[in-house]
């Protein structure tokens, strides 16, 4: 049997925008998470879902492996070549530094950085996602209590609120050619982070535990990123 590509996983054209991507996923989401019971949800199938929506919404990472599914072997057959995902980001980003890099940032370029970007959007992402499991489960004592919802609420608004700082402090300096691959993993980390902040919110005026597992597993692709953004800044720093 034949592993479907990424495309065939989102159900979507190889042509599809970004938009038509973003809206195959969240819809693949609510229909296969393991919560909901339907048939066909499993943790394989969102894992697989999670994997081709990482590739695929990101622009660079998507151009790499459109190359790689159109590459064929010695007697012309089509293949596909299959990496893990952390390998597929490291050495797409690799070697879209080498292409783009023109000089080593100096040391003073990059502390600054770090000082000025790197450490308060971290921080701040960390603010967000560390406490949703924790305000998931005191909201799950009764999601109708009008206390525990206003938590809840003040909780999003507080998430709200960090990420736009996160923003501001990741548009406040260029990136140094030496980190292009740490700044993609949290600018899409800052992205995930949004559309989770907005499903959740959606729960919180619809009662719809659709949004609430789609929030929580657009959370889980943002740790997930955030941690890329912190091995590679201990690869840096070695």
């Amino acid at each position: 049997m034949t592993t479907p590509n990424h495309y065939e996983t989102l159900d979507i054209s190889p042509q599809a925008s970004q938009a038509e991507i973003k809206q195959a996923y969240r819809r693949l989401v609510k229909l296969f998470h393991p919560d909901t019971k339907r048939r066909g949800a499993s943790h394989d199938r969102i894992a697989g879902i999670n994997a081709a929506y990482e590739v695929l919404s990101d622009p660079q990472q998507r151009e790499s492996y459109d190359r790689q599914l159109h590459r064929r072997d010695r007697w012309g057959r089509r293949v596909t070549e299959s990496q893990e995902e952390r390998q597929q980001r490291t050495a797409t980003a690799q070697r879209q530094h080498r292409q783009r890099q023109t000089g080593r940032a100096s040391d003073e370029e990059l502390l600054k950085w770090l000082e000025q970007v790197y450490q308060p959007v971290s921080h701040l992402l960390g603010k967000i996602l560390n406490p949703l499991q924790y305000q998931i489960d005191e909201l799950a004592a009764d999601p109708f209590d009008d206390e525990l919802l206003e938590d809840f609420q003040a909780y999003l608004e507080e998430c709200r609120e960090s990420l736009y700082k996160a923003q501001r402090s990741f548009r406040s300096m260029p990136n140094p050619p030496a980190v292009a691959g740490v700044a993609a993993h949290l600018y899409y980390c800052l992205d995930q982070v949004g559309d989770g902040i907005d499903e959740l919110e959606r729960f919180v005026t619809s009662y719809d535990d659709h949004y609430l597992h789609t929030g929580q597993e657009l959370f889980r692709i943002a740790k997930g990123l955030r941690r890329e953004a912190q091995w590679g800044i201990r690869d840096l720093t070695k």
